[in-house]
């Protein structure tokens, strides 16, 4: 047996309707096994709070092994794991197709989804997963501007702390004046359609939740950014939340459901050739990993997959292709960019670090790339008892960004951006523009 694993990881799908997901003293005992190999190994320390929680948890004990933790202290380790899946992909040398078979964040998964399953997933977390419900007030005219102004109030957050658990120091997104998907026509500009070798000539964009009802602006700057290059595109026609906020409560039939809704909409679009483009990370890591392996089965589940796209990865594709325009004509000046962890993930690259690059060789962009867990992650961030530690992960990369005095601050997940530039003025960094990256494209363009 050799020492860690040589080869690529490969993941097996989720047996999530099979019985022994949800038994206990088969997930107890499956944890056991994996924690045992974990405490022997330890390379995970660095990375978020689960893995400190189960070293202590065994350090405590008398002989200072596994067996010695009680298995009702295991979810002190299933809490604090976010899914951020760097674990998998970066740091066990364990993972599939080695003989140990580790896969941590699934088993945090299916821990998950035994708990949520014996109903002890509070109603507060349930409702802030709930995107579509929170979204029913952007674009309505005036309400947006009230519970924006409202939920800026100490005596709001108060209440959103005592209700909803939500920390009052935490950001939280704004509510959209006007939604992304009604302030754009669905049909395409008329553009013809060109293919590339490696690039459909035609987009689909999916929106996500929070560019439809937080920052349309993001799928506005994507529109220009197509249109500038003649590139075709439709908004989905009609789609639900990807799932997952769903997905890290342990809500599996509720990742099933708007599964089951958006899954015929977007094969419909596979089918057709058309690329599909999600601007937000953790969206388009559901359709191109989760989804899949939930659903191995089904092909126009995998159809999607083959066809979802990170917005950068198929930009710089394109210019692969010899399809991207290259004319830039606006200096972006000192930029510090984040990779969040569910973009790195995808196994793609650091595609959006290589077009900011291709605009630097033609107009002045100075560029500081961190690759490292901000620490936010979805409601982990903004809960009660995990916004301080989301605080401290991301302490490293607060730093990090603030170290060239950027004019600009930029990251592909919008949460993940904004939860920095709170953490760098919290460290006493002056108030920095936060931008998505595609902002940063359309403004090197000169696109107005």
């Amino acid at each position: 047996m050799r020492e860690g694993n040589l080869e690529a990881p490969t993941r097996h799908p989720l047996d999530w309707k099979s019985p022994d997901f949800h038994d206990e003293a088969k997930l107890f005992a499956e944890m056991e096994r994996v924690f045992d190999i974990c405490h022997g190994c330890r390379r995970c320390v660095s990375l978020c709070q689960s893995f400190p929680n189960l070293f202590d948890l065994v350090d405590a004990t008398a002989d200072g092994e596994v067996h010695g933790v009680s298995k009702s202290e295991y979810w002190k380790v299933v809490d604090q794991c976010y899914l951020c899946d760097l674990c998998y992909m970066t740091k066990c040398p364990y993972t599939p197709p080695h003989e140990w078979n580790l896969d941590f964040p699934h088993l945090m998964l299916r821990a998950k989804a035994v708990k949520f399953s014996k109903g002890e997933v509070s109603g507060a977390s349930q409702l802030l997963a709930k995107t579509d419900v929170h979204g029913q007030f952007a674009g309505i005219p005036i309400v947006a501007e009230v519970v924006n102004r409202v939920n800026g109030t100490m005596a709001a957050r108060k209440v959103m702390q005592s209700q909803l658990g939500v920390h009052p120091e935490a950001w939280i997104p704004q509510t959209a004046t006007q939604r992304f998907r009604w302030g754009r026509a669905m049909n395409n500009p008329g553009f013809t359609v060109v293919n590339g070798e490696r690039t459909p000539g035609k987009v689909a964009i999916f929106s996500t939740c929070i560019v439809n009802y937080n920052e349309p602006g993001i799928g506005e700057d994507l529109i220009k950014v197509l249109e500038h290059n003649q590139i075709p595109y439709e908004i989905v026609e009609k789609e639900q939340c990807c799932g997952m906020p769903k997905l890290e409560l342990g809500d599996l039939e509720a990742v099933e459901r708007s599964w089951a809704a958006n899954m015929p909409v977007l094969a419909k679009y596979a089918r057709e050739g058309w690329a599909i483009l999600s601007a937000v990370p953790s969206c388009t890591l559901m359709f191109k990993q989760e989804l899949p392996l939930m659903f191995p089965a089904d092909a126009d589940t995998q159809r999607v997959k083959d066809a979802m796209w990170d917005p950068f990865e198929y930009l710089v594709a394109r210019h692969r292709d010899g399809l991207l325009k290259t004319d830039f004509t606006q200096a972006l000046g000192t930029v510090s960019y984040h990779i969040p962890c569910h973009g790195r993930v995808q196994n793609i690259g650091r595609k959006t670090e290589d077009l900011l690059k291709l605009i630097g060789k033609t107009v002045e962009v100075k560029l500081t790339t961190v690759e490292r867990c901000s620490g936010h992650a979805g409601m982990y961030g903004v809960k009660n008892e995990t916004h301080p530690i989301a605080m401290k992960i991301g302490r490293p990369v607060f730093k990090s960004m603030a170290q060239p005095n950027p004019d600009v601050i930029a990251s592909d997940c919008p949460m993940a951006g904004h939860h920095i530039a709170q953490g760098m003025a919290a460290a006493g960094t002056p108030a920095k523009a936060v931008q998505h990256p595609l902002a940063l494209v359309r403004r090197a363009y000169g696109i107005a």
